[in-house]
């Protein structure tokens, strides 16, 4: 997939567990792990949001664009 998701660096650098994030969020802790493993096809822009400001974080920090990546 050309769009590469990062969010368990970004995770690991603000020494956060996914569980907290999902919470704080608000969504399940199922789907924040199929969007760490890039197994959505897209994501809500107020998710998103949210999590940017759970984290302290850019949207450009989780997420990569790959030119040339294989498509899912």
């Amino acid at each position: 997939m050309p769009i590469v998701v990062t969010l368990d660096v970004m995770l690991a650098k603000r020494k956060m567990k996914s569980k907290d994030l999902a919470a704080l969020v608000g969504i399940s802790e199922q789907n924040l792990s199929l969007l760490k493993s890039g197994k959505v096809k897209g994501i809500r822009f107020s998710t998103l949001e949210a999590i940017c400001i759970h984290l302290d974080c850019q949207p450009a920090d989780i997420l990569h664009f790959e030119p040339g990546g294989k498509r899912g």
